[in-house]
């Protein structure tokens, strides 16, 4: 494997320990504004590391910007997801948890 390569699985696995930590959150917190912050900052920095580490084995830069285009993308619609998740939860009287 070339140095490359080898940068890029890293980039790739430390993606999906990412992924799976805010899979953890999702499940393991208490209430739903909690999950739903684990989930995004996780799920986020996730991709973005995924995103990497493809783009670093991208031959071209078009493909490059296509995989940023994708990041930005999901960024934007997991932060008004999210938002609008937590608006609502507040108007249904949901109320953050505290110990």
């Amino acid at each position: 494997m070339t140095p490359i390569e080898v940068f890029s699985a890293i980039l790739l696995l430390a993606g999906s320990v990412f992924f799976v930590a805010g899979t953890v959150g999702l499940l393991r917190f208490p209430d739903v504004y909690t999950r739903l912050h684990a989930l995004t900052k996780a799920d986020n920095v996730g991709l973005g590391l995924v995103i990497l580490g493809l783009a670093v084995q991208a031959p071209h830069g078009f493909g490059v910007g296509k995989l940023l285009l994708i990041w930005g993308l999901v960024m934007l619609a997991s932060a008004s997801i999210a938002h609008l998740i937590a608006r609502r939860a507040l108007q249904r009287g949901i109320k953050p948890w505290t110990e």
